[in-house]
């Protein structure tokens, strides 16, 4: 049987890449892994996993059809499991950041019922941010 862990990555077809990286780099604080110019792709660090973007315009975006938007996404929303998950700085991060954030609420992830916030990226992907199981 294979026993998954967590996310190893996740690929979002986006329409501003520069806008993206900022969003993934400067407010979630991932890392930029790789970039592959000929096939479109950057490949950003998030801990253990990678979120890849491609442009919709580049040659593996092209693949994908339409541009993800209001009438149709790529996906609902993928999951970062947080450590020291800690909901008033994470709120506060958020917000110096301009971006809009509701309180935490408690949800069934990975590791079992915690606090999650959801966020919205600047494309309209919705991104949990999930803290440890309840006790």
């Amino acid at each position: 049987m294979i026993k998954l862990r967590e996310i190893d990555h996740i690929v979002l077809r986006v329409v501003d890449l520069d806008k993206m990286v900022q969003f993934y780099t400067g407010v979630l604080g991932c890392t930029i892994e790789k970039r592959q110019e000929a096939i479109g792709l950057i490949q950003l660090r998030a801990g253990s996993s990678l979120v890849d973007l491609v442009p919709v315009d580049g040659k593996l975006g092209k693949m994908g059809g339409a541009a993800p938007g209001k009438e149709g996404r790529n996906m609902d929303h993928f999951c970062f499991r947080v450590e020291d998950f800690d909901e008033a700085a994470i709120l506060a991060e958020l917000a110096a950041a301009g971006i809009v954030a509701g309180p935490a609420e408690s949800r069934y992830g990975a590791e079992g019922e915690g606090p999650s916030i959801y966020v919205d990226d600047p494309e309209g992907n919705t991104v949990e941010l999930k803290g440890p199981a309840w006790d």
